[in-house]
């Protein structure tokens, strides 16, 4: 996926959205829950690839949300188009939450979409429809730009405190026993990248949360394994953590640690969200910090929000290592770039430096 930097609206600009789905439907409840933020303008609307693509030089979009079935021309198909034709455009799809949306969607990531969303269902109210719509696409939208401070209503919110304590140690010089990673936006395509980097016999458990829902965990894990020379799976629960195996979160579970008997076992939970999410980067490093102290090596790389900063303090105060991800590389420096920004990163790194750091901590190079 090409990295393309956050545009910096100006002050009154708004972000310009072409609507692509062949439901009327949907059409419609995209448009009237994009147009409820002062931020955005849903310039037109499409009912298939081929309509979109001729609306694109008369509508000027920013952003295509778009559905992937669709009569004439799919959505697979027009974004092989518009990452030729307009390869800064943002593409957002919308998936089905079912084995062949979730196949699919992996396929449109793979040719350059930049995030997906849950498509919104027919069934149950209206305003839980567009409730959701704005949760989970509105947010997706503005993480590409650079929004004016004028638009921003009401006081600011405050800082997230850095959670710290009682201070960050650098370097305990206790030897890895471990890796964990956390990612979001951008981040299929990024483990896809660093993964398969990772020797056979690799001697350390790795650790993965990827935010994301349940089946679309499942069917990451299963392509990873095709391309790894470590083999991948979703975690399973009470788990013994083994070396030279790497295990990802399962969609909709915290993915945590235990130290029980003198054994590591893993821990799936549902308990309440994190930052928005579950399974959430924070429960997971937190857990590894009350484990294994500071014999942890963690990556925090692309993705929105601010998942892991948390769990990274943690960690920074048992002296464990973290890396993040550089702002150049990323899709999104959200979540790498709250913890660089913090002070947590030992090391803020281009993608294809993260494994060969890995590495030599753990004393293979």
């Amino acid at each position: 996926m090409a990295v393309v930097s956050k545009r910096l609206l100006q002050p009154g600009q708004r972000i310009r959205v072409l609507v692509v789905d062949d439901s009327v439907v949907i059409r419609r409840l995209v448009t009237h829950a994009l147009e409820q933020d002062s931020t955005i303008e849903a310039v037109g609307a499409a009912s298939n690839g081929a309509i979109a693509l001729q609306r694109i030089p008369q509508m000027n979009p920013d952003v295509l949300t778009l559905d992937i079935e669709m009569p004439e021309m799919d959505g697979l198909e027009t974004l092989r188009r518009v990452r030729r034709e307009y390869p800064q455009m943002r593409v957002i799809m919308f998936s089905t939450l079912t084995e062949r949306g979730a196949a699919m969607t992996f396929e449109a990531l793979s040719l350059g979409a930049d995030d997906y969303v849950a498509k919104a269902s027919n069934e149950g109210s209206l305003d839980r429809s567009l409730a959701s719509l704005r949760e989970d696409l509105v947010p997706k939208i503005k993480q590409f730009f650079h929004i004016p401070t004028q638009y921003c209503a009401g006081p600011r919110p405050e800082a997230a405190p850095i959670p710290v304590a009682p201070a960050v140690r650098w370097g305990t010089g206790a030897r890895p026993e471990v890796v964990a990673i956390g990612v979001s936006t951008g981040g299929p395509t990024a483990l896809g990248t660093i993964l398969p980097e990772f020797p056979a016999g690799f001697p350390l458990p790795i650790l993965v949360v990827q935010h994301m829902p349940p089946l679309f965990t499942r069917l990451l894990a299963e392509r990873l394994h095709s391309t790894c020379r470590l083999p991948v799976r979703e975690a399973g629960q009470n788990e013994r953590l083994m070396g030279g195996a790497i295990l990802i979160a399962p969609g909709d579970f915290h993915f945590k640690v235990a130290s029980i008997g003198g054994q590591v076992l893993t821990r799936l939970d549902q308990s309440a969200p994190q930052n928005s999410c579950r399974p959430a980067v924070d429960a997971l490093f937190s857990s590894l910090g009350e484990v294994y102290h500071g014999a942890v090596v963690a990556a925090v790389l692309t993705g929105m929000g601010q998942d892991g900063l948390r769990g990274a303090g943690i960690l920074k105060a048992h002296g464990a290592s973290v890396l993040a991800q550089d702002e150049a590389s990323s899709v999104v420096w959200g979540m790498p770039g709250a913890v660089a920004n913090a002070g947590l990163a030992d090391r803020v790194l281009p993608l294809d430096q993260v494994v060969p750091e890995i590495l030599r901590r753990a004393g293979l190079r």
